[in-house]
């Protein structure tokens, strides 16, 4: 159903967080719950995936990951604050010890001069706070801007599943 390298990233989460005894939960607004599928198509991801958040609307980041009203009208959805936000919010939510989260803009509409089609943060929060990271993949289409975002998720739970 997903590419090979995504795939592949996936069995390596399911494999370092079994070995670690996490869990991990996962937030997510522009991917629409593609990192969680991608997870949960790993034979073994019910002992790892606890649930996934899709919170497209800036109603359900607040309602379901707890994210302040305020921030996300200071700061818009698409922000450094709203991806830590989401990312803690699912981890104390769920109750688990890693989650990631994902806010952007995938297009093809949506976007403006400060916040461009393609601009993507992301949050990842584990035992030791909060990581973000923010991608400018430009208009690449919105399949491979959802894609591409699905990558650098998985990236960030397979960096936090083997940091010491």
């Amino acid at each position: 159903m997903f590419p090979e390298d995504i795939e592949q990233t996936a069995a390596a989460i399911v494999a370092a967080a079994s070995r670690r005894g996490w869990t991990v939960a996962t937030a997510e607004s522009c991917t629409g719950g593609l990192v969680a599928g991608a997870l949960t198509a790993i034979a073994g991801s019910s002992a790892v995936v606890d649930r996934g958040f899709v919170t497209y609307s800036n109603a359900a980041k607040a309602e379901m990951l707890g994210v302040p009203t305020e921030t996300i009208e200071a700061h818009g959805a698409v922000s450094e604050p709203v991806a830590r936000a989401m990312a803690a919010g699912a981890r104390v939510t769920a109750d688990v010890d890693l989650a990631v989260s994902i806010t952007g803009i995938a297009g093809p509409g949506g976007g403006s001069a400060e916040k461009p089609v393609g601009l993507v943060h992301f949050g990842c929060a584990g035992p030791d706070g909060v990581v973000h990271e923010v991608h400018r993949f430009g208009d690449i289409g919105r399949e491979r801007v959802r894609l591409e975002s699905v990558r650098v998720a998985l990236g960030l739970l397979l960096a936090a599943c083997e940091a010491e």
